[in-house]
Formats: structure tokens, C-alpha cells, sequence
């Protein structure tokens, strides 16, 4: 039904917008329109990649359920892959923030580029003011 539009549909389209609006408005209309489209698109995009996300968090707890049943044993290679996933999702989500301590930062003793350097020079405060 809607195979594309071609030149000509185009041609047409222009002729009317710049008949009905104007030569002034016409651009004006254009990029509202273009900047329609692109919303469209970009929510078809998003929701799209929801549902992507969901259909495979989906199959892993149908995997997760097959796993169960079978008491985490002799396991095809696609359970036990997707029993791994699941495990470094729940390993990222338990510590998401955790820092490693270094030795440097875990030590007591303040290090040489730790204490802040101190100016030795003292400035004069006073300033002079030329006589006249």
C-alpha cells in the first residue's frame, strides 16, 4: 500500500506547501516536520530497545526456571550462560559503587603529595602610596 513516495509525490507536496504557505513559512514548516519525524523515530527507537531488553530478561528467567527444575546439574551450554549472565547481574547490582583501596590510600601516614605545600615568603602587606 505505502511502498514509498517517490519524486513526484515529493514535487507535488513541495508545490503545495509553497502555494498553501508561503515561501516564508515553508522552511519554517519543514523543520518542524523533519523534527517531528526524528522524535518519532528516536521513541521507536527507545521502545524498540525496551522491548528487546525485556523479551531477553524474559528468556533468562525462563532459563533461570529450566535451571532450577533441573537442580543447577548437567546443564546445556545456553542454560549455563545464561545462569552466568544472571550471576554478574546480581554481582554488579549487590556492588555498584565498591572502591578498591590502595596501599598508598589505605596507610595512616600522610604522604609528600598528600600534605598541602606551604608558601615560606611572606608578602608585605602594605602597599605604598606615591606623595604628592
Amino acid at each position: 500500500m505505502f511502498d514509498g513516495i517517490g519524486f513526484m509525490e515529493l514535487l507535488l507536496i513541495g508545490i503545495l506547501g509553497l502555494v498553501v504557505l508561503g515561501p516564508e513559512k515553508l522552511p519554517v514548516a519543514v523543520r518542524s516536520i523533519t523534527g517531528w519525524i526524528r522524535a518519532m523515530k528516536n521513541m521507536a527507537n527507545s521502545v524498540k530497545d525496551e522491548l528487546e531488553q525485556e523479551l531477553k530478561i524474559e528468556q533468562l528467567h525462563s532459563d533461570l526456571k529450566k535451571a532450577e527444575s533441573q537442580g543447577l546439574k548437567n546443564l546445556s551450554p545456553e542454560l549455563q550462560d545464561s545462569i552466568d549472565q544472571l550471576k554478574d547481574a546480581a554481582q554488579s547490582v549487590n556492588r555498584p559503587y565498591k572502591v578498591e583501596e590502595t596501599p598508598a590510600a589505605s596507610s595512616s601516614v600522610p604522604t609528600e603529595s598528600s600534605t598541602p605545600k606551604t608558601n615560606t615568603t611572606e608578602t608585605s602587606s602594605t602597599t605604598e602610596k606615591p606623595n604628592r
